[in-house]
C-alpha cells in the first residue's frame, strides 16, 4: 500500500490531551527504548531517549542531527584484529525494539531513502541490523523559513514509513492516527477502546521556502548546469567546513580507518562520518585531487542531491529539512541556491532559442 497517496482520514484516530499523549509516551517505554525529541539548550533540540516523558518536546522545528545517528553513528568500530594469529571480532549491533516518537515526515523520508541506498548491491549488515525492530511515530509540524519538504514531494502528514501519526491541532489536542497495524495495536494496548473514523479536516499549513520549479524538472536542469556561474558564486562564500553533510538526513558517506597498538600486535577498524565538502575527501593515492576546488564539491553535493541519486530512485535525495541552510556558518541557503540555478538556466535557454 502507497502511503504517500493516502489521507490520514482513511485511518482510526483518537483525541488524546498533552497529558493523555504525555501518558502513553510512558506506556511506550514498557515496549521497547523511546526515543523522542529533548530541549538541547535554549534554542535547539535533539533526539535521546526518553526518561522522563514530561521532557519530551511535542511541537519543535527540527533537531539538529537527523535519525541517521542511530542507525549509522558517528563514529563506530567495524572489528578488532589481532596481527599475530590474523583474527578478528566483530562488535555485537543492538537491534532491540526501538520506538521513535515525534518524527517528522522529511526525517522519515531521509531514514526510507537511507534504507535504499543500505540495502542494494552488496546490503550494510550493521546499518540494516540496527534499523530492525524499529517503531516510528510521526507528528505534525509548522514549516519555518528553512522547511521545503513541500517542494520535494514530502507534506508535513505524509505518513508513510509511520505506524502512528499525530497532528497537533493545539497545545492541549492532539489527533492520534493508527496508520497500520503495529500502530493501532500499541494504542488497544495503551487503553484507547474507541476509535473516530470519517472526515477530518487538517490545518492549513503553508511552506514559505519553495523550490522553483516542480521536483520532477530538476534532474533535466542538472543534467545541464554543470558548468554554470551558479557553482562558483556559491563557493565564494562557503567555507567548506562539512557542515551540511554532517546534519543531512541523506548524506551517509565514510571514511574508514585502521589503528594499531604501539607493539603492533593488536588493531581496529573505524567507520566515521565524512563529507564531501572536506578538501581531502576526493584525494587519492600520490596527492590527486578530483575534486581540489570549492566550486566542484559544491556541485558534487548538490548533484548527488537532485540528479545521480534520483534518477534511480525517483525522487529527490533532499528531503527539504532546512538544516543545511539553518547551520551553515556562511548563511548560504539550498532553496536560494537551487533556485538561482534555475534563474541561470532560464536566462541561458533564452539565449540558444
Amino acid at each position: 500500500m502507497d502511503k504517500k497517496k493516502l489521507s490520514l482520514v482513511q485511518f482510526k484516530r483518537v483525541r488524546l490531551n498533552e497529558k493523555q499523549l504525555r501518558n502513553f509516551t510512558g506506556f511506550l517505554k514498557t515496549k521497547g527504548r523511546v526515543y523522542a525529541p529533548h530541549r538541547k539548550g535554549e534554542k535547539s533540540f535533539s533526539f535521546q531517549e526518553v526518561d522522563d516523558p514530561s521532557k519530551v518536546v511535542f511541537n519543535y522545528p527540527r533537531t539538529i542531527l537527523p535519525l541517521k545517528k542511530f542507525f549509522q553513528p558517528p563514529i563506530e568500530t567495524l572489528l578488532e584484529f589481532t596481527i599475530n594469529d590474523n583474527s578478528y571480532e566483530l562488535p555485537d549491533i543492538d537491534n532491540k525494539n526501538k520506538i521513535f516518537f515525534g518524527v517528522h515526515s522529511y526525517d522519515m523520508q531521509g531514514v526510507l531513502r537511507l534504507d535504499y541506498v543500505f540495502s542494494r548491491g552488496e546490503p550494510e549488515y550493521n546499518y540494516l541490523k540496527r534499523r530492525e525492530n524499529s517503531t516510528f511515530i510521526g507528528i505534525s509540524f509548522e514549516p519555518d523559513e528553512y522547511h521545503f519538504s513541500g517542494s520535494v514531494g514530502i507534506d508535513v502528514e505524509n505518513t508513510e514509513g509511520f505506524s502512528i501519526f499525530i497532528d497537533i491541532v493545539d497545545e492541549d489536542n492532539y489527533v492520534v492516527f493508527a496508520c497500520d497495524n503495529t500502530g493501532e495495536e500499541l494504542l488497544k494496548e495503551y487503553g484507547i477502546k474507541d476509535f473516530e473514523s470519517g472526515e477530518y479536516k487538517l490545518k492549513e499549513r503553508e511552506f514559505k521556502a519553495k523550490l522553483k520549479y516542480h521536483y520532477g524538472r530538476l534532474p533535466q536542469i542538472f543534467e545541464k548546469c554543470y558548468n554554470y556561474d551558479v557553482w562558483k558564486k556559491v563557493s565564494e562564500r562557503c567555507l567548506g567546513c562539512g557542515n551540511c553533510n554532517l546534519v543531512c538526513p541523506t548524506c551517509y558517506c565514510f571514511d574508514v580507518e585502521d589503528d594499531v597498538d604501539l607493539k603492533i600486535e593488536m588493531g581496529s577498524r573505524t567507520r566515521r562520518w565524512d563529507s564531501c565538502m572536506l578538501n581531502e575527501f576526493a584525494m587519492v593515492a600520490g596527492g590527486e585531487n578530483f575534486r581540489k576546488e570549492l566550486y566542484q564539491r559544491t556541485r558534487h553535493r548538490l548533484h548527488r542531491k537532485f540528479k545521480y541519486i534520483t534518477d534511480h530512485y525517483g525522487y529527490p535525495f533532499c528531503v527539504g529539512c532546512g538544516r543545511c541552510s539553518q547551520y551553515c556558518p556562511a548563511d548560504i541557503n539550498m532553496v536560494e541556491v537551487v533556485n538561482d540555478l534555475i534563474k541561470e538556466h532560464e536566462e541561458r535557454e533564452k539565449v540558444y532559442v
